[in-house]
């Protein structure tokens, strides 16, 4: 019996050994990748600096003049609003500079204590000599005459307004979802005035019946529009999500400010005979689609290839946001280590793009602190404690670490869109983004942006100084109601609307099971490429974007012809213009570049520098 036991002594010690080192590997709390240590650089906040109005003072007078009556308004909101739908626009506080421009926008307000009396004649008079006027807050001044309205009265309680068939330019908007403006949320309501209509019409209603918008016709033929709602602060407060005013938070059409952004690019293009307005979407085509993919559970990493596989047969590319999971906890087990990161390196090897999903991805990450901007792996070790708890987790170091992690695994990936978990979205997020290298964020539904078109984030989610992030909201996902497959037809009307005006449809598709998600997508993808639709990253369409909202434009008459003058401030592809119907590009105005015209849209590349495009136009 004891010699026996002398001899699998050995064996038994040798297997005890084993095990512990399964039981060591099986429970690791956290994964070490050998030679991986950084970022080594410190990641620096800046401070914020108030936008200044010179920033968009430039322009030629054929563009939209904003005359800013109260620097301490929200015409940030009003200029990011305009530059996202591609209208021209001066800001200005000079009254004389503004009526020279074909039309105005007196924002915020229109009073004897902000104007003086010759200033508001002056303003007066716009219409009389064929200009377009609109206003907002319209407070005497002799001004409601000539608005054509009578008494007003202030509320926060009306819940939408919709906009009345071809009036302000709304025949732009086909679909009976596109006219109605909400208003009002979980959170309560805008301020909104209500107007009674002597020699205008109403061009909108509220709930309660009240006039929302009076359009007046002049004699002279031009037109005055006045609206009962701050549009500069309804922007702002959507796109810093200030306010959750969506009737849908996703899944769902939900073009609030959309609405009234292409209200204002319809009155634009009536009102100026050289107006020329930016396309929102890559190559003239119908609308913008996203997909991406939250990689964020043990099996999804797996999962994640054959998804880029069916992408990648179909001719698209996808955005693969993937949470850096090095560290064991409540969430789930770890899953980024060396087979994760090879798993990675597989998905950017097929043209994806690798994107950063956080290290932690915890429901509480807008409560971390900041951090010191010096968070380096592998000393970086926040855990997940439970469903609302999180430890050692902090925001710079959710961003630098999960960036360093993944370009580390993918070299040569630049890993510019971030994501953050369950969209827990942070007010130093977008000065953070920026901070730590990063260029475009997916942290907002489009029910709260109330917008499907992206658009440029301000420092601290608030309205007085910019950042260099670009936001894109998300439009369509994967939670809502499974099977996903019920949900195709939902997904293409949306699609369908947003086809109509260029909007982009951000997809999010957790690629945790292949069944009924997997056959969402297929659906999904094949619906998308019958409506002609541009397929792209995120960071693709956000370096396309950024780049277009760059773009500087004036256009000027030369005897018969018309001359389109563009800056680049860097290379576009693919960038569409709309000019006046009966603009033919001249044989002689084509340059060298690559343009080319289909009715009324130019879609043309160019590098730095600047290109001029010359066009004959029908008498």
């Amino acid at each position: 019996m004891m010699s026996t036991l002398r001899r699998l002594l050995p064996l038994l010690v040798l297997s005890a050994i084993g095990f512990g080192i399964y039981l060591g590997a099986k429970h690791l709390t956290t994964f070490r990748f050998e030679g991986w240590n950084g970022p080594q650089e410190e990641s620096r906040m800046a401070a914020a600096v108030n936008a200044d109005m010179s920033g968009y003072s430039k322009g030629g007078r054929h563009a939209v003049a904003v005359l800013v009556t109260d620097t301490a308004s929200d015409w940030l909101g009003l200029a990011h609003g305009l530059k996202t739908i591609g209208v021209p626009f001066i800001l200005t506080r000079d009254v004389e500079q503004a009526i020279s421009h074909k039309m105005v926008l007196v924002y915020p307000a229109m009073s004897g204590k902000l104007l003086s009396g010759d200033a508001l004649r002056a303003l007066a008079a716009h219409p009389r000599n064929g200009g377009t006027l609109v206003g907002f807050e319209i407070l005497g001044g002799g001004m409601n005459e000539v608005f054509g309205f009578g008494e007003f009265s202030a509320s926060r309680n009306r819940k939408s307004m919709r906009f009345a068939a071809a009036s302000s330019g709304t025949s732009v908007l086909p679909d009976a979802d596109d006219a109605e403006v909400s208003l009002s949320g979980p959170s309560g309501g805008v301020p909104s005035y209500a107007f009674s209509p002597t020699t205008g019409k109403p061009a909108a209603l509220y709930d309660d019946g009240l006039a929302a918008a009076v359009q007046r016709e002049h004699a002279g033929g031009g037109k005055t529009v006045a609206f009962g709602v701050d549009l500069g602060a309804y922007i702002a407060k959507a796109y810093n999500g200030r306010q959750d005013l969506g009737r849908r938070y996703i899944n769902a059409y939900e073009p609030g400010v959309d609405t009234f952004l292409r209200i204002l690019r319809g009155m634009y293009r009536a009102a100026e005979p050289m107006a020329v307005t930016l396309d929102t979407v890559p190559f003239g085509k119908s609308a913008s689609v996203i997909i991406t993919h939250d990689v964020d559970y043990t099996r999804s990493i797996e999962n994640a290839v054959r998804y880029a596989e069916f992408e990648r047969a179909q001719g698209i590319v996808a955005t693969y946001f993937i949470q850096t999971k090095y560290v064991r906890d409540w969430n789930d087990d770890i899953f980024f280590n060396q087979h994760g990161a090879e798993l990675t390196r597989q998905l950017a090897g097929m043209g994806m793009e690798i994107a950063s999903h956080s290290v932690s991805h915890s429901r509480v990450f807008s409560r971390f602190p900041l951090g010191d901007g010096k968070e380096r792996y592998p000393d970086y070790t926040p855990r997940v404690t439970g469903k609302e708890e999180a430890k050692g987790g902090s925001l710079l170091g959710e961003l630098r670490v999960s960036r360093f992690l993944l370009q580390q695994a993918a070299p040569g990936s630049a890993v510019e869109s971030f994501r953050p978990g369950h969209l827990e979205y942070p007010f130093d997020l977008p000065q953070a983004l920026q901070a730590t290298g990063y260029r475009f964020s997916s942290s907002i539904s489009s029910g709260t942006a109330l917008s499907h078109l992206p658009f440029r984030l301000n420092h601290g989610r608030a309205n007085s100084a910019e950042t260099s992030i670009y936001e894109f909201p998300i439009t369509i996902e994967d939670e809502l109601q499974r099977p996903m497959t019920g949900r195709i037809g939902a997904a293409a009307a949306v699609l369908d609307r947003l086809a109509r005006y260029g909007g982009s449809c951000v997809v999010l598709i957790h690629p945790d099971v292949f069944d009924d998600k997997l056959e969402f997508l297929k659906g999904f993808v094949a619906d998308a490429k019958a409506k002609k639709v541009w397929f792209g990253t995120l960071s693709g369409f956000g370096r396309w974007w950024s780049a277009r909202d760059k773009v500087g434009m004036d256009v000027r008459r030369s005897g018969s012809r018309m001359e389109l003058e563009l800056q680049f401030e860097e290379a576009v592809s693919g960038l569409s213009v709309q000019v006046p119907r009966g603009w033919t590009l001249a044989d002689d105005g084509k340059s060298d570049s690559d343009v080319r015209q289909d009715g009324n849209q130019v879609t043309l590349s160019h590098g730095p520098g600047s290109l001029q495009l010359v066009f004959e136009a029908a008498r």
